[in-house]
């Protein structure tokens, strides 16, 4: 018990020694004061997943669909927006690509990088509602390990980002990511039309491929800053290695079960905001499903 006493009494010391060099201009902006926001929505988020489909077991699917085309197309503006700041900030401020040192001054290029990578870890936390989308239609299937591994760490992760690193080589990545989000939603959108899309969605299986080379370019980026000793924490930049590699092999795992494993016309069915990428869907289709979701069997169409 002193053990664990001693364990809690260094980790509270810990944290608050980590305070001091933490970035002042973000401590007042929404969810950042105190970690407890963040870490008691992903709590819920993880209940959620526990007591969803127990209630939804014995009750019909929703099928959602004029709320996922407003909600993927949502998300497709909200990270063209992230993507267009961090572009846009990053050339006015003279950024490297290379490598950049966190500049914690107020200058509106600095502030402008740290407000768009602050509401890319809010888009984190929105993202938690393609999980809920999932278990309101019975796509419980869907909701695979990585699926689940994704959202609930990313959300958290960016929030430790945000908190003390908002700006310099964390734009890289998130730059990239919002960009490939772009894309991702955008098929998720057209989906969610209806079965007459699927002939326009041939492309899904690129978004995985995408996907997997983004983390290679990640690790080579943080590797290349480690070499060079670049100005930025290492601490980050090996968390962010061994982060993707952990995502190289799950996504690696899906793209084999789901293109390489499986005959080629059941890889070809797609669920709107479902089986295109790993992040949002699992190997195989649900069964009794067409493209759209909807069910074969007869039931209560509830929107």
């Amino acid at each position: 018990m002193d053990t664990v006493i001693h364990f809690m009494n260094d980790s509270a010391e810990f944290y608050k020694w980590s305070l001091t060099i933490a970035d002042k201009r973000v401590e007042q902006w929404p969810m950042m004061s105190s970690p407890l926001p963040t870490l008691g929505i992903s709590a819920l988020y993880l209940l959620f997943l526990w007591a969803g489909p127990q209630y939804m077991q014995t009750r019909e699917p929703f099928q959602l669909r004029k709320t996922l085309i407003i909600y993927n197309f949502s998300m497709v503006l909200l990270n063209f927006y992230i993507c267009k700041e961090l572009l846009l900030g990053s050339r006015a401020a003279g950024y490297s690509y290379l490598c950049q040192p966190v500049n914690y001054s107020n200058d509106v290029n600095e502030v402008r990088i740290a407000s768009a990578l602050w509401w890319y870890y809010i888009s984190k936390g929105v993202e938690f509602l393609d999980t809920v989308f999932f278990i309101m239609r019975k796509k419980f299937n869907q909701v695979s390990f990585l699926h689940v591994y994704h959202h609930c760490t990313m959300f958290i992760l960016w929030w430790i980002g945000i908190k003390w690193v908002p700006g310099g080589q964390s734009f890289f990545g998130a730059t990239i990511n919002s960009g490939i989000h772009v894309l991702m939603y955008g098929y998720y959108g057209l989906a969610a039309f209806g079965p007459h899309m699927q002939k326009y969605l041939w492309w899904k299986k690129y978004l995985t491929i995408i996907q997997m080379i983004q983390f290679h370019v990640t690790i080579g980026h943080a590797a290349h800053s480690l070499y060079t000793e670049c100005p930025f924490p290492a601490w980050m930049q090996w968390a962010l290695i061994c982060y993707a590699v952990t995502f190289i092999v799950l996504f690696a795992n899906f793209y084999y079960q789901t293109y390489r494993q499986q005959p080629r016309h059941k890889s070809a069915k797609a669920a709107a905001n479902g089986v295109a990428t790993a992040i949002n869907g699992s190997a195989k289709a649900p069964e009794h499903t067409e493209e759209n979701g909807k069910k074969h069997k007869k039931g209560k169409k509830r929107d």
